[in-house]
């Protein structure tokens, strides 16, 4: 038995940030961005927006796709590092905005790493028996956590969600493996301290020690090593390689990374899927917003190898082989 992939869905705020309009606001330019980023635009919360609203459009949208209904999920699981609260969790607050109760609900947070986390969680526990649908989700709205006067990390985030349903089910299909880790002496690579939060629209900055601080060249290094580590990891436990894979959809951090993680790996930039240039970092959600979009272009059909990876703050990197 495995834990089935039925269909996946994803939403990102109506506001749209392109690079010019971060020009205005500190000193860098499109080009800049792009060269060093890959990324032309961003999706961002709106003053009177909620991650939670974005949230559940994603949600419905990975249900109707799915064909199942609210009322057949056993368990929610959101990979987050942005609720709102510090309890309920985020998968509560879903919970009740589906109109269903009684739900096994729970947040997992391992930043960037958060949905494959999640995936990982759920996948166990349909492998054991505990749950039999699960909806799992990807959300984080980052630029709430974001120092809008610093041009190293400001154009690099952008706010979003994506989910997608498992079930319990015979066959081929389904996650095949999967794996997760940690380095906690890694922290101050990247991390953000709890304190109020504002966004790309606030009227009032936000002090820059409850932004995110990152230290960009040493991260990219160790992103780069551990991501290829854990995709390969992941496919050994799946009993696979590389050359197996026929879709790569991995964290969109930035674009250098993306393409370094492919060469190390050996694989075409053909079979990596990248939409980073249109949502930027979107943290959890990224690689749930891609599978997404793969899925919508035909990039990704049924029977395909997909392999998904992705590292955050934490450190957190994880890994997982998927058969659509």
């Amino acid at each position: 038995m495995l834990a089935r992939v039925l269909g996946v869905g994803a939403a990102v705020p109506e506001r749209r940030v392109a690079n010019r309009e971060i020009e205005q606001r500190v000193d860098t330019n499109d080009e800049w961005i792009r060269t060093r980023t890959g990324i032309r635009e961003r999706h961002v919360l709106g003053q009177s927006e909620r991650l939670l609203d974005v949230v559940e459009i994603a949600a419905r949208r990975a249900l109707e796709s799915s064909r199942v209904d609210a009322a057949e999920l056993d368990a929610i699981i959101v990979g987050t590092v942005s609720g709102e609260y510090a309890f309920p969790a985020m998968a509560c607050e879903l919970q009740a905005a589906l109109g269903i109760d009684g739900t096994a609900a729970f947040d997992v947070s391992a930043a960037c790493s958060g949905f494959l986390y999640a995936l990982s969680t759920a996948n166990a526990h349909v492998k054991a028996g505990d749950f039999g649908t699960v909806l799992v989700v990807g959300a984080d709205a980052l630029t709430t956590m974001t120092d809008w006067t610093d041009r190293r990390t400001c154009v690099l985030f952008g706010d979003g969600a994506g989910a997608l349903v498992l079930r319990r089910a015979e066959g081929e299909r389904g996650v095949l493996a999967s794996a997760t880790h940690a380095s906690g002496s890694m922290r101050d690579l990247l991390y953000v301290r709890v304190g109020p939060r504002g966004g790309f629209d606030a009227t009032s900055a936000r002090s820059p020690q409850a932004c995110i601080q990152m230290r960009g060249p040493e991260l990219f290094r160790w992103a780069v090593r551990r991501m290829r580590d854990v995709a390969l990891e992941a496919l050994e436990r799946a009993g696979l390689a590389p050359a197996d894979v026929d879709l790569v959809v991995p964290h969109q951090a930035n674009l250098r990374i993306i393409k370094a993680v492919a060469e190390s790996l050996d694989l075409p930039l053909e079979k990596i899927f990248v939409n980073v240039e249109t949502y930027g970092n979107t943290s959890a959600a990224s690689v749930p917003i891609a599978l997404d979009e793969a899925v919508r272009t035909g990039r990704l059909r049924e029977g395909d190898v997909a392999l998904l990876v992705a590292c955050g703050g934490g450190l957190t990197w994880a890994g997982a082989a998927v058969r659509w």
